[in-house]
């Protein structure tokens, strides 16, 4: 029978257990894992991740994360290493066999192997005693109390600690590398996280329409000119000169308060000192400021001179918001 009670508490019991297993591996940043991280800084190679079952699946996760703060890594699984993927280990490389139990029977042929080829060998393992732990060079331990399944059998804990170490190595690499925001752009330039560090206001505004009347133009001009756009303001320029902006809030609120709207001219209602942005800068600072201010364009700046707009509505597409 389903019990909202026992779902809550069986949630509850396996958060806690696994965020006590995950500071008890506090213990085991020591001096092999320490060693372990300087020998895969000073890698000239890869870092070459296996596993089997699901420590495979922690593998190919924190091959991810290497591979995107600067560590290059590949995975390798376990079964498939000793019909054939071995060839993936290049003399440089460095492996990792990450293992609950290091007795796996793919894991204790596979160790020979790549000791054979000379590669030093980071042993991931929640079993101090096994095979694995034993003939591996260096050995990190991620040993946990008990799993968050009940019958102590699945997965769940061991997998958390074996995630949260490979995470801290991770960590350490990207500390060591001195590894930047400008790096992660360079490796993130198709998420949003990445378009953040690198996308700038002019890749957005030169593809925008430039809206411009002049201090004398029309009401019907001004909206013509808005309307046409379709950025929801225009700037005004004498010459090249901006002097002000006009929105279509701006003309709603004149309408609402001149009975006669017939001679109004640009200069008549336009906003003298508009929130302005340079074309260089990034365009989540656009942003920054759009929230400031609760407006939903910026005039767009080179070198001073009115370049354009950019409009929330191009922060959305982008996937900035």
């Amino acid at each position: 029978m389903f019990s909202p009670e026992q779902v809550a508490k069986n949630a509850l019991e396996t958060i806690q257990l696994e965020a006590e297993s995950v500071k008890q591996l506090a213990q085991y940043i020591n001096e092999s894992f320490i060693k372990a991280v300087r020998i895969i800084n000073e890698s000239k190679g890869r870092v070459v991740v296996t596993g089997i079952g699901k420590s495979a699946v922690i593998a190919q996760k924190m091959v991810a994360t290497f591979n995107s703060t600067g560590t290059p890594a590949l995975f390798m699984h376990a079964a498939d290493a000793i019909h054939g993927d071995l060839g993936m280990i290049q003399p440089d490389d460095t492996t990792i066999i990450i293992s609950k139990s290091g007795e796996s029977p793919e894991i204790k042929v596979l160790v020979p192997f790549i000791k054979n080829f000379g590669n030093p060998v980071i042993a991931l393992c929640g079993n101090e005693r096994s095979y694995l732990a034993n003939h591996a060079d260096i050995f990190v331990n991620c040993t946990v109390e008990k799993e968050a399944c009940p019958n102590n059998l699945a997965p769940t804990t061991s997998t958390t600690a074996q995630l949260v170490m490979g995470d801290a190595m991770a960590v350490c690499l990207l500390s060591l590398k001195g590894f930047s925001s400008k790096d992660f752009a360079r490796y993130h330039p198709g998420g949003a996280l990445g378009k953040q560090l690198y996308l700038r206001v002019a890749d957005m505004s030169s593809i925008n329409e430039k809206p411009q009347v002049k201090p004398d133009s029309t009401l019907r001009e001004i909206i013509y000119e808005i309307s046409s756009k379709r950025l929801g303001a225009t700037a005004v320029l004498e010459g090249d000169k901006l002097t002000g902006i006009i929105t279509d809030g701006d003309i709603r609120r004149m309408l609402e308060n001149n009975e006669s709207p017939a001679n109004v001219k640009a200069a008549d209602i336009l906003n003298a000192n508009p929130k302005t942005i340079d074309e260089t800068e990034l365009a989540v600072s656009a942003l920054e400021m759009m929230r400031q201010y609760d407006i939903t364009q910026l005039v767009v700046t080179k070198e001073g001179k009115y370049s354009g707009f950019i409009h929330l509505h191009d922060l959305v597409r982008e996937g900035l918001i």
